[in-house]
């Protein structure tokens, strides 16, 4: 069996009274991690590979327990990052059957794969104490062992996360490794200092979310703190997620705002299945309706401006009938609830679609089915957008100012909400602050966020016990009822054997 050394870096860190963990300090290498993704429908693997981190005198706060010490290069090469997505054919959705087949079926060819691109390394040249952490490949080559294996735990469907997080354990076990259990909408929110980490060269395929090895093996040629730094605002949008939180440390996240009904995502594909034309939907590779509706909705991007940005909190409240003689009004725009609400936008958009389409002449004009796709699109922006801008109103207004928005998730790779946000921003008072999006191929589930996110915890000192279990729903907020992201049972004391 093999013996792996972990020489780790630890230090002392205070998250609460009811979270305080001790840790040791000491220097280590970059690290090497393999991550594995299977939340939903996308089968993913990772390798990540970083430099060797730089820190000056580790200390921290009291309150929020964010770190003190600054990195003074950090870096970080994607080795590998290759995703599968279950066909769903003509279910008009997410089928759970077919995509946990999906993941039986095409997560171990992944892992292999990924196992090839592991770091090549010179026996010979290996110190005796380095030499338990190398294996010999299949192909004759020697190639180093990840120090760690990072999985999705939760949130998401428990059996296709199990697939997922039995193969890590199995991985972790063989390898003699520790494992890193992530929270999915954590490695999301992380996502942008992963951007900030990858070499600014590094670019990936954007429709098949990989580098060419050549590409891929080349060294890091910048270095950079890690940002955005915290405390941040994140908004989460995705087909099943849409929140709002102040993300005050890399566990220290309170959620502002979330959905009473359904995520903005799903809201928007079931618009695109109303709206999009026949034609338009027997071209479609995917169920990925609400990004084939801003594509039919803004062919170019120039046509963003002919969505109007509301000036002032009055002109998203009672909006007058269009040309056609309808209007869809936005959810909650009369309150400054702290909420978001999507499921009436599509009920709304359905009724007057099916009223319109039905009526004497029985035939809509391009036109006014453009205008519904904007419409859609438009107002479950501008919900989103509203209760961002109160949120930056109500810190503000306590004395805690933001200078970083990031927003992460599948509808985060939407340029029209890029471009709405951002205007919506400087219009209302908060140009000062800097909008982050990752590049689409990482807004989407993808297993690169899912490795930077299990390096992040990592290195600050937490490992998942090989008992651990899939998390159906897990909340991000550290007051939630289940404690948030360390109230779930199965990590290990950072202090402890591993």
């Amino acid at each position: 069996m093999l013996h792996v050394s972990t020489h780790l870096s630890r230090s002392v860190r205070s998250i609460s009274s009811r979270l305080q963990c001790r840790l040791c300090w000491r220097q280590r290498r970059g690290l090497l991690t393999l991550a594995i993704e299977t939340s939903c429908d996308d089968t993913a693997v990772a390798i990540l590979e970083t430099s060797e981190p730089q820190f000056t005198q580790p200390g921290y706060t009291s309150d929020s327990g964010d770190f003190v010490g600054r990195r003074s290069s950090v870096t970080a090469t994607l080795l590998f990052n290759e995703k599968i997505t279950a066909r769903n054919t003509g279910l008009g959705g997410i089928h759970p059957i077919e995509a946990l087949e999906s993941h039986q079926a095409n997560l171990s060819g992944l892992v292999l794969k990924a196992i090839g691109c592991l770091p090549s390394v010179n026996a010979d040249l290996e110190g005796a104490g380095s030499k338990s952490r190398i294996f010999q490949h299949n192909d004759g080559t020697f190639r180093r062992l990840p120090d760690f294996v990072s999985v999705t735990r939760g949130p998401g469907m428990r059996s296709n996360l199990a697939c997922g997080l039995n193969t890590a354990k199995g991985l972790s076990v063989a390898w003699q490794v520790p494992l890193v259990g992530v929270h999915h909408m954590q490695a999301h929110a992380l996502t942008p200092r992963l951007v900030n980490a990858l070499r600014g060269g590094q670019k990936a395929d954007a429709d098949k979310n990989v580098r060419t090895k050549k590409d891929a093996m080349l060294r890091p040629d910048n270095t950079s703190v890690l940002r955005p730094e915290f405390p941040f605002l994140t908004l989460l949008a995705s087909g099943g997620h849409t929140m709002l939180l102040h993300s005050k440390g890399l566990v220290d996240h309170q959620i502002l705002a979330t959905t009473r009904d359904v995520a903005i995502g799903d809201a928007l594909d079931k618009c695109g299945r109303i709206i999009l034309p026949e034609v338009v939907k027997s071209r479609m590779k995917d169920n990925a309706y609400a990004r084939y509706l801003s594509d039919f909705a803004f062919a170019k991007t120039d046509q963003y401006a002919m969505w109007p940005v509301p000036v002032k909190r009055k002109d998203e409240i009672g909006k007058s009938n269009n040309q056609f003689g309808w209007q869809v009004q936005a959810p909650l725009a009369d309150t400054r609830d702290m909420a978001f609400s999507f499921t009436s936008i599509a009920t709304s958009i359905e009724r007057l679609f099916h009223e319109r389409a039905g009526s004497a002449e029985n035939r809509m004009s391009t036109e006014e089915c453009l205008l519904f796709a904007r419409t859609a699109l438009g107002i479950a922006f501008e919900h989103l957008a509203s209760r961002t801008i109160i949120a930056l109103e109500n810190l503000r207004a306590a004395h805690q100012d933001i200078s970083t928005l990031v927003v992460s998730g599948g509808v985060a790779a939407n340029g029209f909400l890029r471009h709405f946000l951002r205007a919506i921003l400087d219009i209302r008072g908060f140009g000062h602050v800097q909008l982050l999006c990752p590049p689409p191929w990482l807004c989407t589930d993808n297993a690169a966020m899912i490795a930077w996110c299990g390096l992040e915890m990592f290195q600050a000192g937490f490992r998942s016990g090989l008992d651990i279990a899939a998390v159906r729903k897990w909340s991000m907020d550290s007051t939630a009822a289940d404690g948030g992201i360390l109230g779930v049972g199965g990590w290990m004391q950072p202090n402890m054997a591993i």
